[in-house]
């Protein structure tokens, strides 16, 4: 599967964001029908980055959210910085 077909948009709140730089874990919105498996291959290959653990949840609004842990310290910080976030 097209890793960016996988991950669709990072997930910004104020919990999402202490999550980042208290926790190393970054969050994005992904596709309904990807495991936790499919996910966490096209975050490794999008941002070269190695995963620790992938948690996901289904929203009530219907969406698919994914929590990803990362092996590296600082690195979910990193990977926000290059997306824009901060």
């Amino acid at each position: 599967m097209d890793p960016y077909s996988v991950i669709i948009k990072p997930q910004l709140s104020e919990k999402t964001m202490n999550q980042i730089y208290d926790e190393n874990k970054i969050t994005f919105v992904v596709r309904r029908s990807a495991n936790k498996r499919v996910i966490k291959d096209a975050f490794q290959e999008l941002y070269d980055a190695k995963v620790l653990a992938v948690n996901t949840h289904i929203t009530p609004w219907g969406e698919k959210v994914a929590t990803i842990e990362l092996e590296e310290a600082e690195a979910a910080e990193d990977i926000a910085v290059k997306l824009g976030v901060f």
